[in-house]
């Protein structure tokens, strides 16, 4: 007891003599508040110049770093080093990096030479891993298993390894555009085990045909702008959860698709074919398609048994194909009971399509040759909030005083350069926007602007109105007009303006050129 004692006291007197504290981890200031010289904890590393808000993140956005950073702390979970100059990822730095989750490098110089095999062995927590805009050639062999999102975009990969996607549960979302992938570059087993993949860019590439054995998880596919002529048979067959295709800006002709290329995609919602060479509608399409876009491709008729299956759709694109007279038969969309939008402009048409479907409330015409607008064109669309029938060939005698009657939740009405002399008659009173610039217009009367007190937009400039032929009382009832487009362009009034001019032209200033 004596000898314990004895060292007690031994060891209280060592403490009195010691200039600081035992550095015991963890102790020191909770037993020895007084000796300590603060109460707070010791700052965390951190690389010069770089950000850490938080223990496990590592900011260096944007330094012009050259070298990678080489007292990274070890707690670190998300790592930015985007936005710099580095060339290589050193082995010996990352593999102490173990927790790393987040690991930025995008818009860097990053070549497949500067990216060892092995550089991402060791980060087996990783979960989303960004080397957009780089220099790879390349990709790496080996991605972790933990992997998430994967962005390789904007690189110059010629080339994909079997497991740099493929055996990984948990992978949503590839990005692999703007990149010179070719057919041969891409293993048919380069997605194998990867079955939770519901995004993936292979936009901006040298694809030829659309890769076979994609995830059947996909939900959004996006090829366009590449070379693809033809996408195999079977090739989307196991894909039932794709919602959006994206197939636009490629060298599709009728041959490269048949009618099973579509078919078996049952949530398919969007599908875009524009800038292609098609002739003809596809064949095949799901009930579930809601969006069709076939613009810039070389339809010159639209075939009811193409549409009978898209029964759900709501908006379709035919803008910029060669559809003449006889393009659109009548009747041929009305099966489309649905249908929300029509884009026919910068075709032949001469005239409206008849029978079209009665829900119809956009039909976008312009650029077309429509010289003539019967009393009963407009007839079946009664719903129709927009019509857009701008350069066109319209003259006022072939424009039917009855053409828009039953047209009375028409909101937006654009007859911009066509060739009409004067207002007309029968506007629709429900009028927001009215568009007559560029036509022939000589008079302006009371007559068929009468009731138009919701109209706020009205467009009358580059036609041949003076002065002297608007007619008293012409603006008496556009009590909500805001914005009207210069009334009067390119004339010299006849007359100086007359000092009642401006009256009963609400919230509207009138200009001359």
């Amino acid at each position: 007891m004596a000898e314990s004692g004895l060292a007690m006291w031994l060891s209280l007197l060592l403490l009195l003599l010691l200039p600081g504290p035992l550095p015991v981890a963890g102790m020191e200031d909770a037993a020895f508040p007084h000796l300590g010289e603060s109460s707070q904890p010791p700052p965390r590393a951190c690389p010069p110049r770089c950000s850490c808000p938080r223990v496990d993140t590592v900011d260096c956005d944007g330094l012009d770093l050259r070298v990678f950073p080489d007292n990274i702390t070890r707690a670190a979970q998300h790592l930015s080093l985007q936005n710099n100059q580095l060339q290589e990822l050193p082995y010996n730095e990352l593999s102490r990096l173990s927790g790393l989750r987040t690991l930025n490098l995008h818009n860097n110089l990053i070549s497949s030479e500067g990216l060892p095999d092995e550089a991402f062995e060791s980060l087996t927590q990783l979960q989303h891993i960004y080397v957009a805009h780089n220099k790879l050639s390349v990709a790496p062999q080996f991605l972790p298993r933990s992997l998430r999102v994967a962005d390789l975009a904007a690189n110059q990969v010629m080339e994909i390894f079997p497991l740099t996607f493929g055996e990984k549960p948990a992978l949503r979302s590839v990005y692999l555009h703007n990149n010179q992938l070719s057919n041969a570059g891409l293993p048919p087993d380069a997605f194998r085990g990867s079955e939770a993949v519901a995004t993936l860019s292979l936009s901006n590439n040298r694809l030829s045909y659309l890769p076979p054995s994609l995830p059947p998880s996909l939900e959004r596919l996006h090829l366009q702008n590449n070379l693809i002529s033809k996408v195999p048979r079977g090739a989307l067959s196991r894909q039932t959860q794709l919602r959006e295709l994206y197939l636009q800006h490629n060298q599709l002709t009728d041959s490269g698709l048949d009618a099973t290329t579509f078919s078996k995609l049952h949530s398919l919602e969007y599908l875009d074919l524009s800038h292609n060479q098609l002739t003809t509608v596809p064949a095949g399409l799901p009930r579930t398609l809601a969006i069709l876009h076939l613009g810039r491709n070389r339809i010159r008729q639209v075939e009811a048994a193409r549409l009978h299956g898209a029964r759900g759709l709501r908006y379709l694109l035919l803008q910029h194909n060669q559809l003449g007279s006889s393009g659109l038969p009548a009747g041929v969309l009305r099966p489309l009971r649905g249908l929300h939008t029509l884009h026919l402009y910068g075709n032949g048409l001469d005239r409206v399509p008849l029978a079209l479907p009665r829900r119809l409330r956009a039909l976008v015409l312009p650029h077309n040759h429509v010289a003539t607008l019967g009393a009963r064109d407009l007839a079946a669309t009664p719903g129709l909030m927009e019509l857009n029938l701008a350069y066109n060939r319209l003259t006022s005698a072939r424009v039917h005083h009855r053409a828009f009657r039953r047209l009375r939740a028409l909101r937006s009405l654009d007859l911009a350069g066509n060739q009409l002399t004067r207002l007309p008659m029968g506007l629709p009173t429900g009028l927001h926007t009215l568009r007559l610039q560029r036509n022939q217009l000589r008079m302006l009367e009371p007559e068929p602007l009468t009731g138009l007190d919701q109209l706020q937009e009205l467009s009358l400039a580059h036609n041949r109105l003076r002065v002297g032929d608007i007619g008293p009382g012409t603006w008496h009832e556009l009590q909500a007009l805001q914005v009207r487009h210069r009334l009067v362009s390119h004339t010299i009034p006849r007359a100086p303006p007359s000092p009642c001019l401006h009256c009963h032209i609400p919230n509207i200033l009138v200009s001359w050129s």
